[in-house]
């Protein structure tokens, strides 16, 4: 039997998987890929509601913990890492120790693909911003035989490595029903970061799995508004929300060029070959 592909995101706080790549996980896991998902914080301090019933970071981690994992069923996500930082300190972590952390998991789960943020962190976000680095400079340091001497962990080469990017369609859907994306950072105001559409390397059309990603985003209950309060969403409203993702492939070992991709797995996928003698079908990896 081929060895299955796997997928690993790389991913700041619970909820960054449902909303942005919901639709993306749900479709590769019903594919039969391996989706394993690295969160390096718990969202303690992502706090949308009043104050006074504020549970303290533990308590808030534990809750958001318990709904990343409801939506990890929901997407069909196999394995679930936490990197154990705390949320707004990501970008202060000590980049040496953060690196280890993620290099020792791609070692460990030895993905064909990786995603994470791209280096605009989507709408500015220190924490998405520092995963973005983190994950790319892991990739490097999880190929190179040299890295990490006294692990017992070989080295892994990944195929690809992607950043999940949006244009202004996508906000153009998102901000109307969910409010605006907006931070003040260092004295400036940070908010949704569009790519120009011919920046856009990768898009896939995961409309048939917004259900999926639905009931994901819906399992971060403290995140979301009640659902009372949210405008009537109809299933095309759905389709646009959670069906397009669009992607940056950082680099790739296995393809190149222009064209539009519609596969994170392009290049990667083995092709099938008829040995016409025997009649014995052959699998043969690209890369």
């Amino acid at each position: 039997m081929p060895t299955p592909l796997k997928l690993m995101c790389v991913l700041a706080h619970p909820d960054d998987e449902s909303i942005a790549l919901g639709g993306t996980l749900a479709k590769y896991a019903a594919e039969g890929v391996e989706i394993s998902l690295v969160v390096a914080t718990r969202g303690e301090r992502g706090w949308f509601r009043d104050w006074s019933e504020y549970p303290g970071q533990e308590g808030l981690g534990r809750i958001r913990e318990e709904e990343l994992r409801a939506a990890c069923r929901a997407l069909g996500i196999a394995r679930l890492n936490f990197l154990n930082y705390i949320d707004g300190d990501l970008d202060q972590a000590g980049g040496d120790e953060a690196v280890a952390k993620i290099t020792a998991l791609i070692r460990q789960v030895r993905p064909d693909v990786v995603v994470t943020f791209g280096p605009d962190g989507l709408y500015g976000h220190p924490d998405h911003i520092a995963i973005s680095q983190f994950t790319t400079a892991a990739v490097l340091c999880a190929a190179d035989q040299g890295y990490g001497q006294n692990w017992d962990l070989g080295p892994h080469r990944v195929a690809k490595l992607y950043y999940r990017v949006s244009t202004q369609d996508w906000f153009a859907h998102y901000t109307p029903i969910f409010g605006d994306m907006i931070m003040h950072i260092d004295g400036q105001e940070r908010t949704c970061l569009s790519w120009m559409k011919w920046a856009v390397t990768t898009r896939l059309d995961t409309s048939a799995y917004w259900r999926q990603a639905w009931k994901a985003v819906r399992s971060h209950v403290t995140q979301i508004p009640p659902l009372e309060k949210l405008p009537r969403l109809s299933p095309e409203d759905h389709k646009r929300l959670w069906g397009p993702q669009e992607f940056y492939r950082a680099f790739s070992l296995v393809n190149s060029g222009r064209s539009v991709e519609q596969d994170l797995f392009e290049g990667v996928r083995p092709s099938t070959i008829i040995n016409l003698t025997t009649n014995q079908v052959l699998q043969v990896n690209s890369i």
